[in-house]
């Protein structure tokens, strides 16, 4: 510890103060992990163990490193360790695989809580189609008179409120009796159009519309004078 946050030389490290700085580590470590004590454990050995070597005289014999030499791999041991320890605590704290991110095109797995046992018959399944297609045929469909304003209708109503006036006015104002429900809207729209435009075709009325969606105004065509129906005859 002292080596390697401090800077200091290992000849200068006491080794009072580094046993009580280890003591101090186990009695806060000891609700840790085993695996980091021993750790530590290791390095203030080998740091006592240099210690040791750097007060003793040098051995004759070329058989054990040097001091020098063990304190070199020590740092380096030292720097590895911590390496390792940076790469672990970096894929401890990355994105995990199925939590975080997921495959692409993976397939979703399923597991059923209850698997389903069918165990009916042939019997049983004949059984139920027949009630279920009796159910049907003897069901009723009734269907629903639909109020219908019919052409003829729209007809009388347009030669009777048109009258013989020569005023444009709109297809809309002559139905405002006949608009009061409102389900009768679309069917008297509708038949009072195709009854306008049949009467347009046969020469009783004129329509106009000044652009598409624009109100449609009609007024009575006027009928041409005897004489001059007479007239046209001769030539």
């Amino acid at each position: 510890m002292l080596a390697r946050t401090q800077k200091v030389d290992l000849a200068k490290i006491s080794i009072l103060a580094l046993a009580d700085q280890y003591l101090e580590f186990i009695q806060r470590a000891r609700d840790l992990r085993i695996e980091v004590a021993a750790d530590y454990l290791v390095m203030a050995a080998w740091l006592a163990y240099l210690k040791s070597r750097l007060l003793l005289p040098e051995p004759a014999g070329p058989e054990e490193p040097s001091a020098a030499d063990l304190a070199a791999d020590l740092a380096a041991r030292l720097q590895h360790l911590e390496a390792i320890r940076r790469a672990g605590a970096g894929l401890m704290t990355r994105d995990k695989l199925g939590t975080e991110f997921f495959m692409r095109g993976a397939p979703e797995e399923t597991d059923p809580l209850h698997p389903q046992e069918y165990t009916a018959t042939i019997y049983d399944l004949l059984s139920a189609y027949a009630v279920q297609r009796q159910k049907k045929a003897l069901a009723r469909h009734t269907v629903k008179e639909r109020v219908v304003w019919s052409l003829k209708e729209a007809r009388d109503a347009l030669e009777r409120l048109v009258g013989v006036g020569q005023d444009w006015a709109r297809l809309d104002s002559f139905l405002i009796e006949y608009l009061v429900e409102p389900e009768m809207h679309p069917t008297v729209l509708a038949s009072s159009f195709s009854a306008s435009l049949e009467m347009v075709k046969e020469g009783h009325l004129e329509l106009q519309q000044e652009r598409a969606f624009a109100p449609l105004w009609l007024k009575r065509r006027p009928e041409p004078r005897p004489e001059l129906q007479l007239v046209e005859t001769k030539q």
